[in-house]
């Protein structure tokens, strides 16, 4: 008896199932929307159609980075390529890329996986002409106008000398001045694409398979009034602007607590900005709780400038101080800044601290707000009264209004972002487990 895995399909709507029977009648195909909408997973869907019958050999799958474009594309909740393709691929490297082998009706297909984040990333994808282009959250790769090094105009260059060049990209909305837009999808929306151009908007509701239980259990993570919830709940292109953290200053009561919410603190560390100019040197002790919040438990900020001993000597206080009441074993410092960093190191040596003392990741910044903001719908982010630095920085933390093309946050010496810019440096290694 022979026994077949199957993949656990659920029922796709008429959009969706109209969306995929189109796709591979255009040259280009755009999916828009909101999150656990099923863009990606139409798009690994058709994808494979397009593998099982192109003569083209080598195709490209990317990312913001390899990780997202293997999760996203390769995995996708177990309806990914590796999914569709089970038992007829495998993964391996070609010319020193990470690569699904595939075998279809037409030969073996080659796809090669890549991270276009970085404004390096164009190097990777380099030497092979590519025939499907298959991008998730194509707004985060880099672009410029210089088309060679964008990772976008490379990445379309390599399909020139495809027989059967086809382009899927997926995104969640962002700001409607984001060039994205302006250059490309809206582009060839209006001006028509060669092959054709197909775009379709996704909301949340035109995935069937979400329960009225569940879709209330993710809305439930928003601030209804943050553009994160307009864009990823509404799927609706958001302008970020005016107060970042609202749902905290209408109602910092909710977060400001004078006592450790349940679950007690497991960890904590410590993160460290360095200050220079209009910025402040700036201290933040971040607890994680038993039961998956966070505290920010102690602070520190001093704007007056200080020798690099002075400094030094600050940081062993305040790390002394930390260690007498919660359990610190990492402290992550501003990467830009290494002549500090080792100062700091010889400092807790000669002291004899037991602390790790590293670079921090440094995440985009918005990707470190977005967790503060879901953690904060979710109620599991809290600071102790006593840290005053951090409730001022969070209450009046503004979107820069002169950067219509971008979301950025304002730093321009009227906000403190010293002391969010030490919180976030203290939580970015604890968000894939947060959020």
């Amino acid at each position: 008896m022979t026994r077949t895995a199957t993949i656990p399909w659920g029922t796709f709507s008429e959009k969706h199932r109209r969306y995929i029977r189109g796709a591979l009648k255009h040259r280009m195909c755009v999916a828009e929307g909101a999150i656990r909408s099923g863009k990606t997973i139409d798009h690994c869907i058709i994808a494979a159609a397009y593998l099982e019958r192109t003569p083209d050999r080598f195709h490209l799958a990317s990312g913001a980075t390899i990780a997202n474009a293997k999760l996203n594309i390769g995995v996708c909740n177990g309806f990914g390529l590796e999914n569709l393709f089970r038992g007829r691929c495998r993964w391996g490297r070609y010319r020193d890329n990470e690569a699904l082998f595939v075998q279809t009706r037409t030969g073996e297909k080659i796809v090669v996986f890549a991270g276009g984040g970085r404004s390096d990333s164009y190097r990777r994808i380099l030497g092979n002409s590519y025939g499907l282009w298959i991008a998730t959250e194509i707004n985060e790769h880099y672009d410029c106008p210089d088309s060679r090094t964008s990772f976008v105009k490379v990445a379309a260059g390599r399909q020139i000398a495809a027989r059967q060049p086809f382009t899927l990209w997926d995104l969640n909305p962002c700001g409607p001045g984001a060039p994205i837009y302006r250059d490309y999808i809206d582009k060839y929306r209006e001006d028509g694409l060669a092959g054709g151009y197909l775009y379709e908007h996704f909301t949340i509701r035109d995935n069937a398979t979400i329960t009225p239980e569940r879709m209330a259990e993710i809305e439930s993570r928003y601030d209804v009034n943050s553009v994160w919830y307009r864009r990823d709940i509404l799927g609706e292109r958001a302008a970020a602007e005016g107060l970042i953290y609202r749902q905290f200053a209408d109602a910092p009561e909710r977060f400001v607590v004078d006592e450790l919410p349940g679950g007690g603190i497991r960890s904590a560390a410590i993160g460290v900005d360095f200050g220079g100019g209009t910025s402040a040197h700036a201290f933040c002790c971040l607890g994680f709780t038993g039961h998956g919040a966070v505290v920010v438990l102690d602070e520190y900020r001093q704007g007056d400038a200080l020798t690099p001993s002075a400094l030094a000597a600050d940081f062993v206080d305040f790390v002394k101080r930390c260690q007498a009441r919660w359990l610190v074993t990492d402290a992550w410092c501003d990467s830009a800044e290494q002549t500090l960093i080792n100062g700091l190191r010889a400092a807790a040596a000669a002291a004899r601290l037991p602390v790790n003392i590293g670079s921090a990741l440094k995440k985009p910044i918005n990707d470190r707000i977005r967790a503060v903001c879901l953690l904060m719908g979710e109620g599991r982010f809290f600071v102790m009264r006593g840290c005053r630095n951090t409730i001022d920085a969070l209450m009046n933390a503004v979107w820069d209004r002169g950067k219509v093309t971008q979301d950025v946050r304002l730093d321009d010496g009227t906000t403190n972002i010293d002391s969010l810019d030490a919180m976030e440096y203290a939580l970015e290694r604890e968000i894939a487990y947060l959020v």
